[in-house]
């Protein structure tokens, strides 16, 4: 792990492309097509991801002195910056939802076994089409987020076909699984077949950005139905960071192991040997802030956000102001909270708690609060964190994408595909 000075934090280069950029994107809006299937949503975090590769010098050599090296190897810590306040504003919206939410229970809780449909929808492809070995295994298992890795290091080790295989959809889900969560759950919204709190709770997948870029989706298909599908992604999301894991460990992995053994016996031919340039990503090093710059990094998040969010809804920094002020000090709270309390749970999961009982209807300040952060809009505060991510593409994960060429790809899409579609199901099956 490598330790970062301020200056280089807060590399102005850096910032002002992300700001330009973000901007841009939201100036341009959001774009609904119609393609025979459904309803295709083009959110501004895709272009801002996309404008932000352009500038990546391990993507486009010639712009090497735009952000430069030192500015790619920080953005990805600005990531989980800007993703916090997101989380916080979610979260937000769970309190005046609350007794819905618990109305709506078993449902949270059994959509997680949905995750388990990664292994039904990915495994057959992995294994009968792409003859692909044990690495099917840690690549189906699930989305392959930092548990999932944690999991499949501890169980068999990264070095492993099946550290391999899981190394390469979180490599994947990265690069696009924001992108493509904000495409996939529109389309099957636009079917008008499943209850809108389902398809919200399919989108607590584990990940910040995924689940906002689904949840923002569904709420430009199903614009009425905001507030719910805001309350519900957000829980499922929470919740999945407390059961998401041990449903890997007793559920997920042990099926995709015995379908695995199952599947090989009608593979005709024989396992095509994994590629260990999977692992060496396991092998970067890694970018880690003090607590001090962490705090230090959200105040100048919220000053940007403040700015993108003028562009995309038109509401003055202003006016916004205490809205935002209200986000950090829970982002702050739950920061502070993460380094005191050694659970191993995620800052994210801290601050949406801190958020949840902000907003509860039985605190004084609850509609005060819900007031203020109603003049922040959702996709103006996601959309500077995708333009980091375009920035954030290594060197390593370039060469991984070349190389592992579009076999991975669709095996991480049919996994995504998987998990919300399996979630979906069983939610809308128990409300």
């Amino acid at each position: 792990m490598m330790k970062i000075t301020l200056s280089a934090l807060f590399s102005w280069r850096l910032h002002a492309v992300v700001l330009v950029l973000a901007c841009l994107a939201e100036w341009i809006g959001i774009a609904k097509f119609d393609i025979g299937i459904g309803t295709m949503v083009l959110l501004p975090l895709l272009y801002a991801f996309v404008f932000a590769t352009f500038f990546n010098p391990n993507i486009v050599s010639i712009t090497k002195n735009v952000v430069g090296g030192a500015g790619n190897r920080v953005a990805a810590q600005w990531i989980l910056i800007f993703l916090m306040p997101f989380i916080a504003k979610f979260a937000v919206g769970i309190g005046p939802k609350i007794h819905d939410i618990i109305a709506a229970g078993p449902s949270l809780l059994l959509q997680e076994i949905g995750n388990v449909a990664t292994v039904l929808f990915a495994m057959p492809v992995a294994v009968l089409v792409f003859g692909m070995g044990r690495e099917a295994i840690g690549a189906t298992h699930s989305i392959a987020r930092e548990p999932n890795i944690a999991l499949i290091a501890d169980r068999f080790g990264l070095k492993t076909p099946e550290g391999i295989g899981v190394m390469g959809v979180y490599v994947m889900g990265t690069l696009f699984g924001a992108i493509y969560f904000s495409i996939m759950p529109a389309i099957i919204a636009s079917w008008n077949v499943f209850d809108v709190r389902a398809l919200a709770m399919g989108c607590g997948v584990g990940s910040g950005s995924m689940m906002g870029a689904c949840s923002a989706a569904l709420t430009e298909i199903l614009p009425e139905h905001k507030d719910d599908i805001v309350a519900f992604a957000a829980s499922s999301n929470l919740l999945t960071y407390a059961t998401g894991l041990f449903v890997s460990i007793f559920i997920a992995l042990p099926f995709a192991q015995w379908l695995y053994r199952v599947l090989t016996k009608h593979r005709k031919h024989a396992a095509v040997q994994a590629n260990d340039e999977f692992v060496s990503l396991s092998d970067n090093e890694e970018v880690v802030l003090s607590l001090g710059q962490t705090l230090i990094a959200l105040v100048f998040a919220g000053v940007m956000m403040l700015v993108v969010n003028w562009v995309g809804t038109g509401t003055s920094p202003a006016e916004s102001f205490l809205g935002m002020l209200i986000l950090l000090v829970c982002c702050v709270i739950g920061v502070l909270i993460k380094n005191v309390v050694k659970l191993g749970v995620p800052s994210i999961a801290w601050v949406s708690v801190v958020a949840i009982c902000f907003a509860l209807p039985a605190m004084p300040m609850a509609d005060n609060v819900i007031a203020a952060t109603d003049k922040l809009g959702l996709l103006p505060l996601i959309t500077p964190a995708l333009a980091y991510a375009g920035l954030a593409i290594s060197r390593a994960e370039v060469n991984l994408f070349k190389k592992s060429g579009i076999k991975i790809a669709i095996i991480a899409l049919l996994t995504f595909t998987g998990t919300y579609v399996g979630s979906v199901v069983i939610a809308d099956w128990f409300l």
